[in-house]
């Protein structure tokens, strides 16, 4: 679909291919258990950890199927996090939402502008009918940037979870084609 992967700017962001030179922005936040814990992944502690993850990013991005962006912050030129369009099935139009972003630069409206992007060009170029998403019950972060972006919460998915310890659930949204171009027209 995409080789390279486009670039998407925004007001106060610029969504890129990741680098190399990313590794060590990445590793200020990838290290940290509570954004790892949020994002549903083990926190990569090492900048050798987070020097391999954007390797295998890199080497994906040739099939041009690949939607990883890295989240630069326009003023200070940090990458400040990831956001992607993961689990893409082409046959059935649909993919998942997942992003994690530098702790320092939650509560910003970041994630909510970087997804406004990324699923533009979802909905628009991708022409997918379906976006999903699924987040932790207590990431109210989270939650609120998918209301905002008009995802409605479909169910849950019982004791899917386990990486903080005891099984936990998973709550599942989605926003579908017909609902963006209402929202977005």
């Amino acid at each position: 679909m995409f080789n390279p992967l486009p670039v998407l700017e925004t007001s106060h962001l610029i969504l890129r291919e990741l680098r190399l030179s990313d590794a060590e922005d990445q590793l200020e936040y990838a290290q940290d258990d509570e954004v790892a814990a949020f994002g549903l992944w083990k926190p990569q502690k090492t900048l050798q950890e987070n020097l391999d993850d954007i390797q295998e990013s890199i080497r994906h991005y040739a099939a041009g199927d690949y939607f990883s962006w890295a989240v630069e912050h326009r003023a200070d030129h940090k990458m400040i996090g990831r956001i992607q369009l993961g689990a893409y099935n082409a046959a059935d139009a649909r993919a998942d939402l997942g992003y994690a972003y530098n702790r320092r630069y939650w509560g910003k409206g970041y994630a909510t502008e970087a997804a406004q992007a990324v699923l533009k060009i979802g909905f628009e170029s991708l022409k997918l009918h379906r976006v999903g998403a699924k987040v932790l019950p207590d990431n109210v972060g989270s939650i609120r940037v998918l209301e905002k972006l008009g995802f409605q919460r479909e169910g849950v998915v019982r004791q899917a979870y386990s990486l903080r310890g005891p099984y936990e659930d998973l709550l599942c949204y989605s926003i579908l084609a017909p609902e963006w171009r209402e929202m977005y027209p």
